[in-house]
């Protein structure tokens, strides 16, 4: 691996939609400005979001990330992160915290909601998501009691035959074809088996598959960026192989390039790598015939930040505005939906 390439590159294909999604772009947003509110440290309950580079920024700011709120001293301010909380540690937070934020992405509330409705209705809930995931963990804690978790056609084999109704959901960021077969196989054993009306997967997880496979066949080599224990960004790399391209390679950032890359090149990234490292690898790459977008839909999905902090930058704004003896009847609105979560990071 080298942090430059050879002049092998020809051409990169750089797929759209890539990189960050609606819910990172949000649990972002919030973390920097708890940071630029609160004088550090500020906690985070597991990392924001599952990006190396992006949790690194975070720490060099004073963010500290634990694995259990008992770790927060008490007093200090504690962000939930985007893969959503069991309910216990919600509540630990809150009792423990001087200000929590949860920053949940939306789609993981919706399976949330999901679980609790089924297992009040009294269903036995087959949930296909991977061991040891913090999405996975945090949905399955909303009704442990209620909840079998499956990954693989042999695990839902080799389930019991249930003498309550089945309800079948999922961790959002499964990729299509791990989904379809788990759940081909679990409405195969459960005729019955209730499922929501819109699909639990991901929009932009979906999305961002959608546009790999349409350059997978082009390519003589597909990047993947993202970190290894991001489950959408390891569904990438597997699509890709399975696609049939014969070199595929997930990599963190352009210090991890090959060395010997050759021809077209496809490019992505999972959902919470920033695009700044993406024009950082392309850059790397420097590719005689250029970079050809293909853009197989527009993401226009915004998800509001969380409204503790909403009240919180509102509260600021006021502060400020009256500091400087402006006039609160003229001041402009916060606009967080134009603010670009790439920039935040690079503003940290």
């Amino acid at each position: 691996m080298s942090s430059a390439n050879t002049a092998g590159v020809d051409k990169v294909l750089l797929c759209a939609p890539r990189g960050f999604c609606a819910g990172v772009e949000m649990a972002i947003k919030a973390l920097a400005w708890m940071v630029r509110a609160f004088e550090p440290p500020v906690y985070c309950y597991h990392e924001i979001v599952h990006n190396k580079l992006v949790v690194d920024r975070f720490r060099e700011r004073g963010v500290i990330f634990v694995d259990d709120v008992s770790e927060v001293p008490p007093g200090q301010p504690i962000m939930l992160s985007a893969h959503g909380s069991a309910p216990e540690v919600v509540a630990a937070a809150e009792e423990r915290g001087s200000y929590v934020v949860n920053a949940v992405c939306p789609l993981v509330t919706k399976v949330h909601h999901e679980v609790k409705v089924r297992a009040n209705k009294g269903y036995r809930i087959i949930y296909v998501g991977h061991e040891g995931h913090e999405e996975a963990v945090g949905t399955m804690a909303v009704a442990p009691a209620a909840i079998s978790r499956v990954e693989s056609v042999d695990e839902v084999t080799a389930l019991p035959d249930f003498d309550e109704p089945t309800a079948l959901l999922a961790q959002t960021t499964l990729s299509h074809r791990d989904w379809s077969k788990v759940a081909e196989a679990a409405k195969e054993r459960f005729p019955d088996l209730w499922q929501p009306g819109r699909s639990d997967l991901c929009f932009a997880t979906t999305n961002r598959q959608s546009a790999l496979m349409a350059i997978a066949t082009r390519c003589d080599a597909i990047l993947v960026i993202g970190s290894a224990n991001s489950s959408n960004t390891n569904a990438l790399a597997k699509l890709a192989t399975e696609a049939g391209c014969p070199r595929v390679f997930r990599i963190n950032g352009p210090d991890e390039l090959p060395d010997d890359l050759v021809g077209t090149v496809g490019v992505t990234a999972g959902a919470s790598a920033p695009d700044d490292v993406v024009a950082a690898v392309i850059s790397s790459l420097d590719p005689g015939q250029g970079v050809e977008e293909v853009r197989i839909t527009d993401e226009d999905e915004y998800f509001a930040p969380p409204r503790d902090i909403r009240d919180l930058l509102g509260a600021l704004d006021v502060a400020t505005t009256v500091g400087l003896g402006g006039d609160l009847s003229t001041r402009p609105e916060l606009d967080d939906r134009h603010i670009n979560a790439t920039d935040v990071l690079l503003k940290l």
